[in-house]
């Protein structure tokens, strides 16, 4: 591997190439490294089924890339990026025949929810209204805030557990909707802050929009790297990095979850700071299905064919009970589902009339049960005839996922649990820095966490970069972390 580079990236999924891309921009030399044959990490698409039929291997929905400072201030439109932006963000059908649903316009979302208004108003609207100035404090390392009040206002509710805050809604549909939002938090709902979650996340469909890429996750990955060439940097797919010692640049920042890393700088850390990475939790897995349909998806809600995603798995109790089981290395026979309809909005990912589904449900990390026909009864529930329409199936369990991405470890596609302990301090105290001058983590297991928003790769360059003009002047650098 050649040295004539000034960084070297491990990885390129949205962080490692963002992290590239702000060295790049600064004028340094970067080289990624991906032992893939294709760029994204967790953003990448394939014909997982059957041909034409386009499946995004991990993420699909991004909220976050949308909302994200660092991916707005990109030109990735001039390199084939177009979002898409279904109708309505998220359906969370019921048993009644009926769904609760986000729009765009929260006046336009609660003027569905009767006595339930005012509190969405006053959990989430206000959280929509004061996006601006909360905005760095959600992608961002633990900071002094820019706006300290408005942040508190948010704090105080988001750090409780959804079980607290979905006290304040009355109706069942409303409760089953915040239910299902925080469970993208892969926590038992009764543990904070599962309640950010459910906040930030719904307020996201209201400020930005729960968008997808037009033609595929990949295409978000595929723009980004061919910004990155524009500007000089140089991408090696199919180049496995087996030891951080084989990447003689002075700057070396890798987009990978504590293990992985391990793996490669292990035999370069102190054994204090490596224990710290050993002893990093993993959380939930995921177990996920793609399908190959003939037509759409057939819901009894009407509403749910305008959305984009949908949450499956009824109430809020039974969410709760579900999401319980799973943090306690349960198998739950009624498991919380999320599916994501791409082709309903975005017809380039299949056939002529033909449609995609997405789909995925927690469980215990490194299960071995096969969950498809839990998952699809779940579908079956709110949606009669759903497997009358399937054509091919593509079936990943938590170690498939693993092996896609060795940043999943155990099939944990949030790249460690996000509870209090690890939400604003992952993987260490130390954030992006190591003790190792000049390296770098980078990954989802750094801060603001998981997400499609290269956030985590931007504030790592932006520390490595600080961190080399204070060796190249003589003066101390600063704390690594800080």
């Amino acid at each position: 591997m050649s040295s004539r580079f000034d960084a070297a990236i491990v990885g390129s999924g949205p962080n490692g190439l963002a992290a590239a891309i702000v060295l790049a921009r600064a004028g340094r030399r970067v080289k990624v490294f991906e032992t893939q044959d294709t760029v994204g990490g967790g953003a990448r698409s394939a014909e997982l089924t059957l041909p034409g039929f386009t499946h995004d291997i991990c993420s699909t929905i991004h909220a976050f890339a949308a909302a994200s400072p660092f991916l707005r201030d990109l030109p990735l439109g001039e390199h084939g990026l177009a979002w898409v932006e279904p109708p309505i963000s998220l359906a969370h059908p019921l048993d009644d025949g009926t769904a609760a649903i986000i729009e765009r316009s929260v006046a336009a979302t609660v003027a569905r929810f009767g006595q339930d208004a005012d509190a969405y108003r006053s959990i989430v609207g206000s959280v929509v209204d004061a996006w601006p100035k909360l905005e760095d404090a959600m992608l961002g390392p633990l900071a002094w805030p820019a706006h300290p009040f408005a942040l508190a206002r948010f704090g105080w509710k988001a750090l409780q557990p959804a079980s607290h805050i979905v006290r304040h809604f009355r109706t069942p549909a409303v409760r089953a909707l915040i239910a299902g939002v925080a469970a993208h938090g892969m926590l038992p709902l009764d543990r904070r802050p599962t309640a950010a979650f459910a906040i930030v996340l719904a307020a996201l469909a209201h400020t930005h929009g729960w968008v997808l890429p037009r033609g595929g996750a990949q295409r978000l990955s595929d723009a980004m790297a061919a910004y990155l060439v524009s500007l000089g940097g140089e991408i090696a797919a199919s180049a496995e990095v087996r030891s951080i010692d084989d990447l003689p640049a002075p700057m070396q920042l890798c987009d990978l979850s504590p293990r992985p890393f391990l793996r490669i700088a292990g035999h370069r850390l102190p054994p204090a700071y490596r224990h710290l990475l050993e002893r990093y939790k993993y959380g939930m897995a995921a177990f996920k299905v793609d399908w190959a349909l003939d037509g759409p998806i057939p819901w009894r809600a009407a509403n749910c064919a305008r959305a984009g995603t949908l949450h499956l798995g009824g109430t809020f109790e039974e969410i709760a009970h579900g999401e319980d089981e799973v943090w306690h290395g349960r198998v739950p026979e009624r498991p919380f589902v999320l599916l994501v309809q791409a082709t309903r909005f975005d017809p380039s990912r299949a056939p002529q009339g033909r449609h995609t589904a997405w789909g995925y449900c927690h469980v215990p990390r490194d299960c071995a049960v096969d969950m498809l026909p839990r998952i699809e009864a779940q579908i079956e529930r709110f949606a009669p005839g759903f497997r009358d329409r399937v054509l091919a199936r593509s079936v990943m369990p938590p170690a498939a996922l693993e092996r896609h991405n060795p940043n999943f470890v155990g099939g944990d596609i949030g790249a460690g649990a996000s509870d209090l302990t690890q939400l604003f301090t992952r993987p260490t105290w130390r954030t992006y820095g190591t003790p190792v001058p000049g390296l770098y983590l980078c990954s989802a297991s750094t801060p603001p966490g998981v997400g499609v928003h290269g956030m985590c790769g931007y504030h790592a360059a932006q520390m490595a970069l600080r961190n080399g003009r204070s060796r190249q002047s003589g003066a101390r650098p600063p704390a690594p972390g800080g």
